[in-house]
């Protein structure tokens, strides 16, 4: 029997979806990591904001999905990796889209500071992005529509 790895080891006592909460969390975390250092290393190259943002928004992007369907998501709805993936990216995209609208809101409408508004949004998308592709593409139901449709 092959030894658990690193998230595994930690989360295996857990119910199923705290196990994979937690994981995804872990993952999103080291995708974000490397969102920002390519965003860094895009602008310190001379690239322009928005072309370096969206580098770091694309390495981060196929990172958490190489590293949350290894590791966070035990079950799969779709087989087919490329449309799994587009699925992802699509998930990914309207979560950037709920992203720039909750910004404008609590900054320009509310008037919160941009530090506590994008706390607050990476907080509301982060949990979008999970519950929906945990309930779409990794979660019991899911697979039982894509296995009987």
């Amino acid at each position: 029997m092959p030894a658990p790895n690193f998230f595994e080891s930690l989360t295996h006592r857990l119910p199923t979806a705290a196990s994979e909460f937690i994981v995804y969390a872990g993952c999103s975390a080291l995708a974000l990591s490397m969102d920002m250092f390519t965003l860094i290393l895009g602008l310190r190259l001379g690239a322009p904001l928005a072309l370096a943002a969206a580098a770091g928004f694309a390495v981060g992007l196929v990172m958490v999905y190489v590293l949350s369907t290894r590791w966070a998501f035990k079950q799969r709805a779709i087989q087919d990796k490329r449309l799994e993936f587009l699925l992802f990216l699509g998930i990914g995209l309207a979560g950037l889209l709920l992203t720039e609208l909750l910004l404008w809101a609590l900054v320009q409408q509310v008037g919160f500071a941009v530090p506590q508004a994008k706390f607050a949004t990476a907080g509301a998308v982060f949990l979008f992005n999970f519950s929906t592709r945990k309930a779409l593409l990794f979660g019991r139901r899911a697979v039982k529509k894509a296995v009987f449709a």
